[in-house]
């Protein structure tokens, strides 16, 4: 068997992630590799972690990349601050809590969830309450959550955390760059994120930051591997539980010791680097709100067809939308027609949602007007083939009436 280029086909990305990446990001790219020590190579990492800084408005030194998926990132952060039997509690209201429970679990912490109905989130005084009850060391919860297209309120917790001594962690890699967030404003000692949602690049490599308390947690499990250690260098008998996502050691990469750990993802610090640099060229206020208003935009689209969105508006990413599919359609029907006869994907969900809701987003590069109409009018026409008693013109029609008065 010859194996033929790779080509892909024309796909306009319109789900909860990943999405069309920016050309400007996939150009970087393609630049060429330079050794891990080069001067110039050292000096692209370190701009990137003040690019870093600022994307996730924080002045923490400890700011850098984990290569891997934003999953890598949340991992190495879990992995990290999280001993065998400390206690955490995760708030769970859709998928990505899970997901945070099962990683705290194998890196061996016991962990207690606090659960509501998918669709809704938590008020600050169930999280104050639960935290009271378990006394756990973190505090670990997902900030936007696609699988239900709502964001948790973080403000209110970071006084709550403090009060209980308790770290408190966060992945973003759903809600960065375009919707309001503020590491160092809302008190977070440990953040992770990726890059194929908001920030406009491919997965594949995912930006931590950690305050200088979580960091002084860190730094009391560090355990440097023979073969690069010397005589003064600390040996633990239960070091960080991973090797790859080892944060003591990917900090003294990325710091002034340059202490070999892996080689770095050239490739995707190029990528990681260029989306940074354009949120920040753009402006976060700028993209934030460039955000909420093709997303609302494609919220007043999807009611004008006549469908019905689904869950606490009031607590919506402005990156996405849930949509109950309406009765009688059969959503995978929909979502395959779609991207068959108009190259448009369109997301369903996980678990309770499966099959009852469809994911839209507009996000990152595809936060645009043009991709807003072109996604509506085609649902519109998949919707009449299925039967289903949609509004004619009127996704595309409320749209631009949400455009012409700023959504």
């Amino acid at each position: 068997m010859t194996a033929l280029p790779i080509a892909p086909p024309p796909r306009l990305l319109m789900g909860p992630g990943p999405i069309n990446a920016d050309p400007r990001v996939l150009r970087a790219m393609s630049a060429q590799l330079v050794g891990q020590y080069d001067p110039a190579m050292t000096a692209y990492m370190a701009e990137t972690q003040e690019l870093y800084r600022r994307v996730f408005r924080t002045a923490n030194d400890a700011t850098l990349l984990v290569d891997g998926t934003s999953r890598a990132g949340i991992e190495a952060a879990l992995v990290s601050l999280l001993r065998p039997g400390d206690r955490v509690l995760v708030p769970v209201f859709g998928r990505f809590g899970h997901l945070l429970v099962e990683i705290a679990q194998r890196a061996g912490a016991e962990v207690h969830t606090l659960e509501t109905e998918w669709g809704t989130v938590f008020a600050p005084e169930q999280i104050e309450e639960a935290i009271r009850r378990v006394r756990p060391a973190m505090l670990a919860v997902v900030h936007g959550d696609t699988s239900t297209t709502l964001a948790q309120p973080l403000d209110a917790l970071a006084a709550i955390c403090r009060e209980y001594g308790v770290l408190f962690y966060t992945d973003v890699t759903a809600s960065l760059g375009g919707n309001p967030f503020d590491a160092d404003g809302w008190g977070l000692d440990a953040v992770s994120a990726g890059l194929q949602k908001c920030l406009g690049g491919p997965s594949g490599s995912a930006p931590v930051t950690l305050s200088p308390r979580a960091v002084e947690v860190i730094d009391g499990r560090r355990s440097i591997e023979a073969g690069i250690r010397d005589a003064d260098s600390e040996v633990r008998a239960d070091p960080i539980r991973s090797n790859y996502f080892d944060l003591a050691m990917i900090l003294d990469y990325w710091g002034p010791k340059r202490l070999n750990h892996h080689t770095e993802a050239t490739t995707m610090l190029y990528g990681a680097r260029e989306c940074a640099r354009l949120l920040l060229e753009e402006g976060l206020d700028a993209a934030i709100e460039r955000h909420r208003l093709h997303g609302a935009a494609m919220l007043a689209g999807v009611r004008g067809l006549g469908l019905r969105p689904f869950g606490d508006l009031a607590h919506k990413m402005n990156n996405v939308v849930g949509v109950e599919i309406p009765e009688g359609v059969n959503g995978d029907a929909v979502r395959g027609e779609l991207l068959g006869d108009y190259g448009i994907e369109i997301g369903t969900s996980f678990g309770p949602l499966h099959g009852r809701i469809w994911r839209i987003g507009t996000m990152g590069y595809n936060a645009r007007r043009d991709a807003v109409l072109t996604t509506l009018a085609a649902l519109e026409q998949v919707l009449r083939r299925a039967g289903a008693p949609v509004v004619a013109g009127g996704g595309t029609g409320a749209a631009l009436e949400a455009y012409e008065g700023g959504a």
